[in-house]
């Protein structure tokens, strides 16, 4: 055997089929789809389809709730943080905020801010500015010497057009 004389198996590889070229191809004319119907058309998806039966998605009950106006925040537990400082990725001399819980890799997310939770044990003194946070963590962060500065979050689409919408009965009104 030499390597000039090495080839692929009987039928390992075999050329796509060109369909609708003409009669003597053997898959010309309706092009292997047979005829008329909607899945003789091109562009036609019918993806759970089942004859008439009333689909699986369908069968099945609905369960939970997504809540259109529920906030994503990243939730940064206190234990977390502690481990970042003694690791060298966290400065806890500079304040502590999303960029640099994001720029650390301790809040992934979290398009609405951070929510920080008392999860674990904080020693190190450390001044947070954070969106959101618990009673327990505000008060380990306060015992271990810190402190919790708690931004307003800012609003969203729908509270922004609330307001306008108030502000312009009241001005309407007056």
């Amino acid at each position: 055997m030499k390597l000039n004389d090495i080839r692929d198996n009987e039928g390992a590889r075999h050329r796509k089929i060109r369909v609708g070229r003409g009669i003597g191809s053997g898959k010309g004319k309706t092009g292997g789809r047979g005829q008329k119907g909607q899945k003789s058309r091109s562009g036609v998806a019918i993806k759970g389809f089942e004859g008439g039966q009333m689909p699986l998605h369908m069968r099945l009950p609905k369960r939970g709730f997504n809540n259109p106006f529920g906030k994503d925040y990243a939730e940064v537990n206190l234990g977390m943080v502690q481990k970042f400082i003694d690791a060298g990725k966290l400065d806890a001399k500079k304040v502590v905020d999303h960029e640099a819980l994001k720029a650390a890799g301790l809040a992934r997310g979290g398009k609405d801010g951070v929510r920080l939770l008392g999860k674990g044990e904080l020693k190190a003194k450390v001044q947070f500015k954070v969106t959101g946070a618990s009673k327990g963590a505000i008060q380990a962060v306060e015992k271990a010497g810190g402190s919790v500065e708690v931004a307003e979050a800012k609003p969203s689409e729908d509270e922004k057009k609330n307001a306008r919408r108030e502000a312009n009965k009241a001005a309407k009104a007056g």
